[in-house]
């Protein structure tokens, strides 16, 4: 067997290098990495058909002995006697029957081949058994380089993009200006780079940079999907549960919702119920605003509690709990959706957002707290965000029902209804003086350029 060994820096060099000497037919016998090369093992294909019979004079190919053979010696020794015996009356030319040993050990010579094929078969197996981990493990190794090389294109085209749209955006720049101060408004005031590059690519030609805005506020407004009617959902009841990470406002944003259905239905027809068992103090300040309201609140500490609490309250009108804190990349988060959604009741989720939390920061959020479906959300602490464009982004791309905006501390008169033209609006008037020095004119082509596609962006409605 004439196997040979190649190495090279790279499993395509090796294999060329196989190509090259034993043919495209080359029977791969070993694949491996040795001292930061690639060593590769192989034998020509007519070796490796030479290998599955044995050679002619070779010890496989040889019949075994006859002493070696057990049919041989019972034929010898029953034959034995009759040669011994004298013969009865015959002629005198009758000839001896000495052949006769020998004819019956005949077949068992004839036996002995048998064997050989057999060993044979065996070695054959084996190199069948070599040749197949050899053909999976060169697989193997060309599927990792496969991967290694679609990545390296993938990263390339990634770079084009970027580069391509600099290019494109520069020329942009010159030959469109209008675009340029519609881009420096959406970015200050908060908005991603993606969608605000959407919007520039849609937005229709021959437009100043006046009517330019006015028909990006105008689509931003359709976008944002809000709460038209509250009387429809105070009138409709129904258990409620505030969820969000710590600090955002949920016990605030309970005691004002409460509020609100004290006055429309009275105390009587609404329940509250808390989970928040880990910080000092929270069943307390619900409880003062309970008191305040004329309304029990209940306290429960997992599913089992809540499952019970709410069939007790099964006649109230509506049920509001105040959910614990959990941050977005907690495990609580799945089992707090989980608990909600095992109570045996209809409870609708709303998330709180915290309009002066990043954009990265609110997309966790959404992202952990979305499980089966959010009924809709609150943006809250609208007083205390510089810019609250990042909050509405979001809102839009992840296709939210923004029910109520919270601006305050004051129960109830500090929770509004969500009013898409003011919303948008405000967006832009609170960092309208920073757009102009926010970014270079040399730093907008690369703002444009890494901004990523979003598959959302292509629901919005333009209108």
């Amino acid at each position: 067997m004439n196997v040979k060994k190649f190495t090279a820096p790279t499993s395509r060099e090796a294999l060329r290098k196989v190509r090259e000497a034993l043919g495209p037919d080359a029977v791969i016998l070993s694949n491996r990495q040795a001292d930061g090369e690639i060593e590769i093992l192989a034998l020509a294909n007519e070796d490796a058909a030479s290998l599955a019979m044995p050679a002619p004079h070779s010890p496989m190919a040889e019949p075994p002995p006859m002493l070696d053979l057990p049919s041989a010696a019972p034929v010898a020794r029953a034959e034995a006697p009759r040669a011994a015996a004298p013969a009865p009356r015959a002629p005198a030319a009758a000839p001896r029957r000495p052949a006769a040993p020998v004819a019956a050990a005949a077949p068992a010579y004839a036996s002995a081949p048998a064997a050989a094929p057999a060993a044979a078969a065996m070695s054959a197996d084996q190199i069948n058994a070599m040749v197949a981990a050899a053909v999976a493990s060169a697989k193997e190794s060309a599927a990792a380089e496969m991967m290694g090389m679609m990545n390296e294109i993938r990263a390339m085209r990634g770079m084009m993009e970027t580069q391509l749209a600099e290019i494109s955006w520069g020329a942009t720049q010159s030959r469109e200006p209008q675009k340029t101060a519609v881009l420096r408004e959406m970015l200050a005031a908060g908005f991603s780079a993606s969608l605000a590059r959407y919007l520039i690519e849609k937005l229709p030609a021959n437009r100043d940079a006046a009517d330019s805005m006015r028909w990006i506020k105008s689509v931003l407004s359709r976008n944002l999907s809000v709460m038209s009617n509250e009387d429809a959902l105070l009138d409709q009841g129904g258990v409620f549960a505030l969820v969000g990470p710590t600090g955002v406002g949920k016990t605030t944003s309970t005691a004002k919702l409460a509020a609100r259905c004290v006055m429309r239905h009275g105390p009587d027809k609404l329940a509250l119920i808390t989970t928040d068992a880990y910080r000092i103090g929270a069943h307390e300040q619900l409880r003062i605003y309970g008191k305040i309201l004329g309304v029990m609140v209940h306290s429960v500490k997992d599913e089992a509690d809540l499952r019970i609490a709410l069939k007790e309250l099964k006649n109230k009108h509506t049920v509001l709990i105040d959910t614990v804190g959990v941050s977005q990349r907690d495990q609580m988060v799945t089992e707090q959706v989980s608990m909600l959604q095992g109570a045996g009741a209809n409870v609708k989720r709303l998330l709180c957002l915290n309009a002066t939390a990043t954009q990265e920061t609110l997309n966790e959020v959404v992202r952990a707290y979305q499980g089966s479906g959010l009924a809709g959300c609150i943006m809250t602490k609208l007083d205390e965000a510089a810019a609250i464009g990042n909050v509405l982004d979001v809102v839009i791309r992840q296709k939210l029902n923004l029910f109520y905006v919270s601006n305050g501390q004051r129960v109830p008169e500090d929770l509004h209804l969500a009013d898409p033209a003011y919303l948008i609006d405000r967006a832009f008037k609170l960092k309208r003086d920073a757009a102009a020095s926010q970014f270079l004119d040399a730093e907008l082509p690369l703002v444009m350029g890494a901004g990523t596609s979003d598959s959302a962006l292509r629901e919005v409605h333009l209108g």
